[in-house]
């Protein structure tokens, strides 16, 4: 038995822990020992005071994050065990790939996320893989507090596959002040490559860790279907879509985005892949204006948006949002076009979201098909006693 501070719950709301929820609430405690501080680790006990769950508490509506439902010590043994498993994880479905230098044999992927948070039994922690560099990401005080026995254990996990370790919790962590910064090694290396294509990462200012990782197979899939195509990519980003879409043969490709760094980005990946290449062009433009002004040359399309909608109170407005943009899509795209659609609020569940591109449709008048129904990769695991997870969901449509 460990000796941490304790949190006790209130008489019967140990239910969705005895399930393996990984989150307490605060309205579910009924008494905290005095002097615990935010980030720090608790014990959990029942009202009747057995022993439950392990966490790093915090302040605000999660109360605490469960690490462990053993009574454990948190040290660098737990942190090794924990990035070990997520590592087996990636190596048994084949993400996770070394060099072989006495075959000459090069990965053709060498970024995937190692670390999805619940995903992977760790609340509040992100690690994606570039090549050589390791991002973290903390999302709550205990990761922020515990960063550098997390590095460690990482370098030691990874056996060689990473130099250096790259931490970025500035936009994740308001309520402390983080640096983003290099916490092991260095490197002003910052291209990575994914299933044989280059992009720059943005580690320092970027969105999440630099790069949607969380896209990968979905623009795998939309290369199949680039062909001849004339593609309209909105809301680009870094431009994955756009740089799989030329290598699948289309026959030109506009990138959109309201961000000017964005589609620096978005240019600058195109180049690494596709130098000189005339078929593509980006654009700095608010995507509703943007829609409206275009004509219908486009027969495949990509809305990829930011999340509408970051908490319960904002579902309303993000649904409105999620069908006038996709209304927008079908009124302009050819016929026999093809669109891919997205929402990566957690918010929006699958049923909501179909509902806002089935009115959105049904507004166009258009005759619409699904193709496929997508969902965010195998690295991106959902915990099956945590079905909140299941953030990102798209629908492949065919058009009319």
């Amino acid at each position: 038995m460990n000796n941490y501070k304790k949190v006790q719950l209130k008489r019967g709301k140990e239910e969705s822990l005895l399930r393996f929820h990984p989150w307490i609430f605060s309205g579910a405690l009924h008494h905290a020992d005095e002097g615990i501080k935010e980030g720090e680790v608790v014990r959990v006990v029942t009202n009747t005071g057995d022993f439950i769950a392990v966490g790093h508490y915090q302040n605000g509506s999660i109360a605490v994050r469960v690490l462990s439902f053993s009574d454990v010590c948190i040290d660098e043994n737990y942190w090794t065990s924990r990035l070990s498993s997520a590592l087996q994880m990636r190596l048994a479905i084949g993400l996770e790939q070394r060099t072989d230098a006495s075959a000459n044999q090069p990965t053709h992927n060498n970024t995937y996320r190692l670390v999805h948070g619940e995903g992977d039994h760790l609340p509040g922690l992100i690690i994606d893989v570039y090549g050589e560099t390791a991002v973290m990401q903390a999302h709550s005080v205990g990761m922020h507090l515990s960063r550098h026995d997390i590095a460690r254990a990482l370098m030691q996990v990874m056996d060689g596959r990473i130099k250096n370790v790259f931490y970025k919790s500035e936009t994740t962590l308001s309520f402390v002040e983080p640096e983003n910064g290099f916490m092991i090694g260095g490197s002003d290396e910052n291209t990575a490559m994914e299933n044989g294509l280059l992009f720059h990462v943005d580690w320092l200012k970027g969105q999440k860790t630099g790069f949607f990782v969380d896209q990968r197979e979905n623009r795998a899939l939309l290369e199949r279907y680039a062909q001849r195509k004339r593609v309209l990519n909105m809301f680009c980003y870094t431009g994955g879509f756009s740089f799989y879409a030329m290598r699948g043969g289309a026959q030109l490709v506009h990138s959109v985005d309201s961000s000017a760094k964005a589609i620096e980005l978005t240019k600058a990946n195109v180049e690494l892949n596709f130098p000189g290449d005339m078929r593509h062009q980006a654009f700095c433009d608010d995507a509703f204006k943007y829609l409206e002004s275009a004509d219908s040359q486009y027969d495949l399309i990509i809305l990829d948006p930011p999340a509408f909608a970051k908490h319960r109170g904002a579902l309303h407005n993000a649904l409105k949002g999620y069908t006038r943009l996709n209304q927008k899509a079908f009124e302009k795209i050819e016929r026999g076009g093809i669109l891919f659609t997205f929402s990566c609020s957690q918010v929006v569940t699958k049923d909501h979201f179909r509902n806002a591109v089935f009115t959105a449709a049904a507004m166009a008048r258009r005759k619409v098909r699904i193709l496929h129904q997508l969902h965010q990769p195998a690295d991106h695991p959902v915990n099956i006693y945590h079905p909140e997870g299941e953030y990102l969901k798209g629908l492949v449509l065919y058009v009319e």
